[in-house]
């Protein structure tokens, strides 16, 4: 794939109305990117419904909430909840009487992680035991999803799921020498991929991140076909993320960060919008911008990307409103520390030669190098030692405007969805933004 579709108009069209319902096909942790449609189902006077994982048990089997954790939930999505586990991936999946994959993992350490050799026959028969659980789950979460939806209505289906990084301890060690090293500490992620951890990783990360999209569209065939015999309509949208356009030497270029692992993953969820496109549903991956979250913070040098919005802000006219963000910006450095001076690091940062050889979109997802680490992790720290507080960052707050923007352009492009991939660069963003804020 070598083009891309992105977003250069905000959308204007709405088909969702009171009545219609919103569907949250996974669970609703903390304040992330589903936010933002959820604010706007709630706006357009949808019904909310949503899913939930399940918890584990002291035994790690897999069970649906009590009353508390229902009610907790309930009220933090602000609707209706199936408690119906609905745990993605085959990590703590087996057969009776054999190992999971976690199990098969526990003895791997930091000096013999990348020669030891996994049971794949063992761990096939854990993927076919994950699949048909998830799958039967689904069906018992439509079925009852199903009698929640009145005929004529329309449903959007917001699918949330990703990640699938098994829970071993040798991981972590791994995972911090290789996004967050340099120099000795270095890790090449080509290393993990090569090995076969990295192997059941990247399997475990299609099960969650793509295969749960394929599991939602044909799971929900009997809902989609009923509301459309009776004149409504059904949306399907997920959250990609393949790199973003941001301002650099004046103008929007795409750039991307290295090395994002769940890559390849994220590729096969956009296989299956497309897959889905060509049959005449209508679903759709918005490749988002880079922000930071809990989960992302393991990749240091993400949140680099995020500064250059500040000048978006100002070319698509937030006016005194973007005024505004640079002062809020500015006032979270430390004394004497000028944000046109930090601006002026990620321009060259961008610029640097290393920085532009990872701009290859055809390329991508592309391993990480030494030189990358240097250029990338030193970057980001030296941008962070520049902050008051390592608490409270820029990257926090132009990660909030972030998630305000997209929630809007996501949920009325879907009314008319114009293709099964679509990217949300810093233009869109900053103009959404200033479309609210500073209106003309």
């Amino acid at each position: 794939m070598t083009e891309i579709t992105s977003l250069r108009d905000i959308p204007q069209k709405n088909i969702f109305r009171k009545g219609d319902t919103f569907v949250l096909f996974g669970e609703l942790f903390g304040r992330g990117y589903v936010n933002g449609l959820l604010d706007e189902a709630r706006k357009a006077g949808m019904n909310i419904v949503g899913m939930t994982v399940g918890r584990r048990d002291e035994n790690l089997a897999l069970r649906p909430l009590n009353a508390e954790e229902l009610a907790e939930a309930e009220a933090n999505l602000g609707g209706h909840i199936i408690n119906v586990p609905l745990m993605a991936g085959f990590d703590l999946d087996a057969p009776p009487g054999e190992p999971t994959p976690t199990a098969l993992l526990s003895d791997l350490t930091l000096k013999s992680w990348q020669e030891d050799k996994l049971d794949w026959e063992k761990i096939e028969r854990s993927r076919a035991a994950g699949t048909a659980r998830f799958t039967v789950s689904v069906a018992k979460a439509m079925a009852e999803l199903d009698s929640l939806i009145a005929d004529g209505s329309n449903v959007y289906f917001a699918h949330t799921m990703a990640g699938g990084i098994p829970k071993v301890k040798v991981f972590l060690a791994i995972a911090n020498r290789i996004y967050k090293g340099r120099g000795e500490r270095f890790m090449s992620s080509r290393a993990l991929l090569d090995s076969d951890l990295g192997k059941l990783i990247l399997m475990n990360f299609d099960e969650v991140t793509a295969n749960t999209l394929q599991h939602l569209i044909d799971g929900s065939a009997a809902i989609r076909a009923r509301i459309e015999q009776h004149g409504g309509q059904v949306r399907y949208s997920a959250y990609g993320y393949h790199g973003t356009e941001i301002l650099i030497d004046g103008k929007y270029q795409w750039q991307t960060y290295s090395n994002y692992t769940q890559g390849l993953a994220k590729m096969r969820l956009e296989n299956v919008a497309r897959a889905a496109w060509e049959k005449g549903i209508k679903a759709t991956v918005f490749n988002c911008p880079e922000i930071r979250t809990n989960s992302s913070d393991i990749f240091v040098g993400v949140e680099l990307s995020l500064f250059p919005l500040l000048d978006a802000l100002k070319k698509e006219g937030g006016g005194a409103w973007a005024e505004q963000q640079w002062e809020t910006c500015q006032a979270l450095l430390e004394d004497g520390t000028s944000l046109q001076d930090l601006l002026d690091r990620i321009a060259a940062y961008n610029g640097d030669a290393t920085s532009v050889h990872f701009r290859n979109f055809a390329a991508w997802p592309m391993d990480n190098t030494p030189e990358l680490a240097e250029v990338m992790i030193g970057t980001s720290d030296d941008i962070t030692k520049l902050h008051k507080d390592r608490k409270e960052l820029i990257t926090d707050h132009l990660s909030s405007l972030v998630l305000e923007g997209t929630g809007p352009l996501m949920f009325h492009e879907m009314s008319d969805p114009q293709a099964p991939v679509i990217w949300l660069n810093h233009d869109i963003i900053a103009r959404q933004l200033s479309s609210v804020h500073n209106p003309a």
